[in-house]
Order: C-alpha cells, then sequence, then structure tokens
C-alpha cells in the first residue's frame, strides 16, 4: 500500500515549517498557495492546496487572507469547478474588450447550442430525445457532438428506456466557463428570464427534476466518471 500523498510529498518539500516563527510559516504558505493557483491552467483543488501546507493548516482561512490582500487589484480567486482559480474582476470586462477588440478566451457557443446547454444542466442526466421533446424542435447530434468537443457535457448514465440511449451531464469544465463551484450555484431560471439571458419557453420548466447531479469529468475522453447526487430546492 502506497504512503499517503503528504508523507511522499514530505522528502521533496518542508510543509510544517517548523523553524519559522507562527507569523512568517503563515506567509509562506499564504505565498505557496497563490503560487499555484496563479500558475496552474485550471481550478485547483482543496486536496492539491493541502499537500502545500501544515496538517493544521486552514485552507479556507489561507484564501479569505489572500482574497484580502487582492481587493484592490484588478484580478480575484474565486471558488469554481470545486477548486479555486484567478481570475478578472467582472468590472474590467469593459477595459479588456478595448484591450483585446471584444475578443474573449471563453468557449465559442453559439444561441442555439446555448439554449441546449441549459437545458441539459437543467434536466441532466438527459437523453437527446427528452431534450428535442422538450424544446419542440430537434436537437441534432452535431450539437451534442459540438457541446462534448467543447468538453461542456459529458456521457452519463444509459437510460431505463428500450434501447439505454446515452444521457448528457455537464462536466467541470462547464462549471469551469461559468463561473460555478457545483451545479447547486446554477441561477433561477427566474433570475436568467429577467438578465434576458433565457425565455421561459426555451428551457420549460415543468420537467425540472427535485434533485440536480453534479458530474465531475476525469480523464482524458471526457467522460463523466463520477455523479453525486444532492437535492436541490
Amino acid at each position: 500500500m502506497g504512503r499517503p500523498a503528504r508523507e511522499k510529498n514530505a522528502g521533496l518539500l518542508d510543509t510544517e515549517l517548523d523553524a519559522l516563527p507562527p507569523e512568517l510559516r503563515w506567509r509562506e504558505w499564504m505565498t505557496r498557495v497563490e503560487a499555484v493557483i496563479f500558475a496552474a491552467p485550471e481550478p485547483v483543488t482543496r486536496d492539491m492546496l493541502a499537500r502545500l501546507v501544515g496538517r493544521g493548516c486552514s485552507i479556507d482561512l489561507l484564501i479569505e487572507d489572500i482574497a484580502n490582500e487582492l481587493a484592490a487589484r484588478p484580478y480575484e480567486i474565486v471558488a469554481v469547478a470545486g477548486g479555486w482559480q484567478f481570475r478578472t474582476r467582472p468590472r474590467q470586462a469593459e477595459v479588456l474588450k478595448a484591450a483585446f477588440g471584444g475578443a474573449t478566451t471563453g468557449a465559442d457557443i453559439t444561441e442555439g447550442e446555448m439554449i441546449v446547454l441549459a437545458s441539459i444542466a437543467y434536466h441532466q442526466p438527459v437523453t437527446r430525445g427528452a431534450l428535442s421533446d422538450m424544446l419542440g424542435r430537434e436537437v441534432s447530434r452535431d450539437i451534442i457532438g459540438q457541446l462534448r468537443r467543447l468538453d461542456m457535457i459529458a456521457s452519463g448514465p444509459r437510460s431505463p428506456q428500450p434501447g439505454a440511449p446515452y444521457t448528457y451531464v455537464t462536466t467541470k469544465k462547464f462549471l469551469e466557463q461559468f463561473g460555478l463551484e457545483t451545479l447547486r450555484d446554477l441561477p433561477d431560471l427566474e433570475a436568467l428570464e429577467d438578465a434576458g439571458l433565457l425565455s421561459r419557453e426555451a428551457v420549460p420548466n415543468e420537467s425540472i427534476p427535485v434533485s440536480a447531479l453534479v458530474a465531475e469529468s476525469e480523464g482524458d475522453d471526457g467522460v463523466a466518471d463520477d455523479i453525486a447526487v444532492e437535492a436541490k430546492e
């Protein structure tokens, strides 16, 4: 049986920092956490950060102190997709548009694809046939394929319907793209309507389930490997 990750790491990195006074020890832990989140191409998990600091260190308090120090900066640490990530503050959006000519680094999703993606997010796990029924029009394999290529959706459990068709669920990339920590952070349909981002006709709410499936996409194929069920109010 392998040794715990912290023990493996102990020979390479002094995590406890017992030789330092408490103030400097805390500062060094903050620096480590900030450096890793800054350098990481995707949200950094709690487990990864825990390997960099002492056993008695509170990751949440470290993040809070880093966030306080960044209060006057144009970027911040946000909780997203089960981890933490640096992001430019929303108030800088106009500045970035002016600097980069309106270009964005987000996924290029058409309005039609967005409606299908929203339907999957609120009704998952859901089959392509069910999506077509609820939207009142055929949801093509091309749209499903494009959302998969963007890693916004993945295959969920097989449906109990005849033929056991595939269902679709959203991925960790979906959470990251839309700044959500979990699917419990999905806005109410009323909020989307008020913001003009979605019409009730586009995503009918009569079939929204009372449970939300949080899918974490792990592995190169993007298939959802772990789905945890949580009650959604």
